[in-house]
C-alpha cells in the first residue's frame, strides 16, 4: 500500500490516528492494558485529542519506535521509524529539590474516580491552581499520565512522577516559583 498524507509519527494525536485509521483501535489496545481506556467515549473525546503517540508509548512503557512501526505496519506503511539518537522520552527522573513529602497537601487517586476509565485531569488542574507556594498535589494512577504531565508542565507547573513498588505511579505537582 503506498504512503499517503495520513502519516503515523510520534507527534500524531491518538484521536487523529483513530479518526484516520479506525481499524487501528484494536491494534493499539492490544499493545498495552492502559490503552483499553480508549473504549471509554469520554476519554476518547478528551485525552485522546491531546495525547500524542509519543505520550501514549510512555503511558504503555513501550519504545515509541516500536509503537509507531507496529501501527504503520498494520496499515501497510513501511515500518521504518527509528527514534533519533539522543531522544529521551523518559518521564522518570531523580527526585527534584522542590519535592518534600511533608508538603503534600492533597491527593487524588484515579482508582477512586466514579468513572475508573477517566484520567482526572480537570480535577488535577483545579486542585493544582489552588496550591500555595511550596505545597504539593499528589496524583495516584495505575499508569503513567504522560499527556497530563505534559499539559501541566505547559501550564507552568513543576511535575515529578515516581513509580512505587506496587506499580502505582505517584505524580507530584507544585506551582513554579514564577507562577
Amino acid at each position: 500500500m503506498p504512503e499517503d498524507d495520513r502519516a503515523i509519527t510520534p507527534s500524531t494525536k491518538v484521536a487523529d490516528l483513530l479518526a484516520d485509521y479506525p481499524e487501528l483501535e484494536d491494534v493499539l489496545i492490544g499493545m498495552a492494558p492502559p490503552f483499553r481506556k480508549l473504549k471509554n467515549p469520554v476519554l476518547r473525546r478528551s485525552v485522546a485529542k491531546v495525547a500524542s503517540l509519543r505520550q501514549a508509548a510512555a503511558v504503555a512503557r513501550l519504545p515509541v519506535d516500536e509503537v509507531i512501526n507496529k501501527l504503520r505496519a498494520a496499515v501497510g506503511h513501511e515500518a521504518i521509524w527509528a527514534e533519533e539518537a539522543g531522544q529521551d522520552s523518559s518521564y522518570f527522573t531523580p527526585q527534584p529539590d522542590w519535592f518534600v513529602p511533608r508538603s503534600v497537601v492533597a491527593s487524588i487517586d484515579e482508582r477512586d474516580s466514579p468513572t475508573a476509565d477517566e484520567m482526572p485531569l480537570k480535577r488535577v488542574i483545579h486542585e493544582a491552581t489552588r496550591l500555595e507556594e511550596g505545597e504539593v498535589l499528589e496524583l495516584v494512577t495505575t499508569f503513567l499520565p504522560a499527556p497530563g504531565i505534559d499539559i501541566m508542565k505547559a501550564k507552568g507547573f513543576r511535575v515529578w512522577p515516581v513509580e512505587g513498588e506496587s506499580g502505582l505511579i505517584r505524580t507530584y505537582f507544585s506551582k513554579s516559583p514564577n507562577r
